[in-house]
């Protein structure tokens, strides 16, 4: 974002402290020469707005490429990154002509009710009883692939597989969505099974004002018993910036009818809803509260109650790698008795095991169900979970600094050869400086600083930046944006791929101050905020 103004500024500044003409030294004056010409180059492309733009859109190798001749000159910058956003939409379109969204269920229910509620006398004679038997007792795989044949036009393809008790069946629906304004979309759905004959509907949205919506969906189902129809319409308006609220009328097989509030906020999700039907009517109220940390923790709590009896549900769920999410939830409810439901979310697959521990509320098996996945859990993240993440995140490292060591190493060999050329202009601001009682750059390091003790193995990575700082300050103030500092003349990446601070300790009117300033936050001194207590 600077002006042609503040460029010009730094060139002239650079140019004078750079100057071949300046160092009698050969050796200097070959270094001079070479950083010279990189910031002559840099000034050329930045002082042209067409290819300032090519460079805030290609990078380097924007500069590289051939063909930008044929560009008229007289475009500005706006219109050729109009024209780059362009052919990336196209490209996107282009892309989305080939790609598929999938999406998978894979459900193991588990019958692990002989753990608590166990026929021990009637059995206690037959061989292998005196192990709690543990089955399983229900599967379900789902999936679901989408297929994009125009800009508006998408076909999804879905098919299902369920077992039960060993008896099972399956189907495959074929849906055909097209998006007829910014307002809305239709969907056409055909369907088959084993257990259900032919499945005709029909799904409508549509965006009745930029607050409310509405959905309809419209169902024929073919049946040995003969058609069954079902219709269904939802009615959704934003009742704030972060409420929804939500009416639904199903008509049908189950006909009901549903009320919902949905309060999405940072910090939590609450729901309230009400339904009256057949067979089912009910109230429920749930809340989630979001933790603000690193993992995404979030912890649950709901409660059920209707005409087939009440449920009680809490649980939790943490993010333990970049695409895996892993949840647990407890229910305790009359007459389903206690159930334990593990799920893992693994980018757009999602892992469901759900597992009936008893019919009865038995507190035994409350407790356990409470406490062993949590005994469980952190015995896995610290152990397993933990250690692999480091190892992970270890060899990324050691990947990037492997493809940039040369690049690094020419940075290194630049800063260094910057600062000897700096030296002479950073004594004569320091003779101003003192003259004034101005700005005096004691110490300045910047890298990697290990401050917690929790990470006192860790090796500090900084290097010294006190000539550079000295060499930026101006009229007794030095200010540097909010951009990675290692791209200061006489700076360098010390630490690739992890995070870097810098430490200033500074005097201003003879007393002395220091600051932390983390890599990309903008940095401006002296400030009165910086000084250093002479009690303390």
């Amino acid at each position: 974002q600077a002006s042609q103004e503040e460029l010009k500024a730094a060139y002239r500044r650079l140019c004078m402290l750079y100057h071949p003409d300046k160092h009698r030294d050969p050796e200097l004056k070959t270094q001079a020469e070479r950083l010279f010409n990189l910031v002559h180059q840099a000034y050329e492309v930045l002082s042209d707005p067409q290819t300032r733009a090519i460079y805030d859109i290609y990078g380097r190798r924007g500069l590289e490429m051939e063909g930008w001749e044929v560009v008229e000159r007289k475009r500005t910058a706006a219109e050729i990154r109009e024209e780059f956003e362009r052919l990336q939409r196209e490209r996107e379109e282009r892309r989305l002509q080939q790609r598929t969204n999938p999406k998978g269920t894979i459900s193991v229910g588990i019958d692990a009710t002989d753990l608590f509620d166990r026929y021990d006398e009637e059995y206690e004679d037959v061989p292998g009883s005196s192990f709690p038997q543990i089955e399983i007792n229900k599967m379900h795989i789902s999936q679901s692939i989408e297929a994009p044949l125009t800009s508006t036009d998408t076909a999804i393809l879905s098919g299902n597989l369920s077992t039960q008790n060993g008896n099972g069946g399956g189907s495959i629906n074929l849906a055909l969505r097209r998006v007829t304004s910014a307002k809305g979309w239709g969907e056409l759905e055909f369907g088959a099974g084993d257990l259900h004959g032919p499945l005709f509907g029909l799904k409508i949205f549509r965006n009745l004002t930029p607050r409310c919506f509405i959905t309809t969906n419209c169902a024929l189902q073919f049946s040995s018993r003969g058609v069954r129809p079902g219709l269904t319409t939802v009615l959704a308006r934003n009742l704030d910036k972060n409420t929804m609220g939500y009416l639904q009328w199903r008509w049908g097989i189950q006909s009901a009818m549903n009320t919902s509030i949905v309060r999405d906020t940072k910090t939590s999700h609450f729901t309230v809803a009400m339904q009256l039907g057949i067979p089912h009517s009910f109230v429920m109220v749930s809340y989630q509260h979001k933790f603000q940390d690193e993992d995404q923790t979030r912890v649950k709590g709901s409660l059920k109650a209707g005409f087939f009896g009440t449920i009680v549900e809490y649980g939790a769920e943490r993010k333990i790698s970049r695409h895996s999410v892993l949840g647990a939830t407890v229910s305790v409810g009359v007459p389903q008795g206690v159930s334990l439901k593990i799920k893992l979310n693994r980018a757009s697959q999602t892992y469901f095991f759900p597992v009936h521990l008893t019919d009865q509320l038995l507190p035994s098996a409350v407790f356990y169900a409470t406490v062993g996945p949590l005994v469980i859990y952190f015995a896995m993240h610290r152990l397993v979970i933990k250690p692999y993440l480091r190892a992970q995140k270890e060899r990324e490292l050691e990947k990037q600094r492997e493809s940039t060591a040369s690049d690094i190493l020419q940075k290194k060999q630049e800063a260094e050869a910057a600062v000897r050329l700096m030296q002479e202009s950073v004594r004569r601001i320091i003779e101003a400086e003192e003259a004034r009682m101005g700005l005096i750059i004691v110490n300045a390091w910047y890298g990697k600083f290990v401050n917690d003790n929790s990470r006192k193995n860790e090796k500090v990575k900084v290097i010294d930046v006190t000539v550079p700082l000295q060499c930026l300050v101006k009229d007794s103030k030095l200010i540097l944006t909010e951009a990675s500092k290692a791209g200061l003349p006489g700076f360098y990446d010390p630490c690739v791929g992890e995070e870097k601070s810098l430490k200033v300790l500074y005097q201003f009117r003879g007393v002395l101050h220091q600051v932390m300033s983390a890599d990309n936050e903008a940095l401006r001194i002296p400030k009165q905020s910086h000084r250093i207590d002479a009690d303390g």
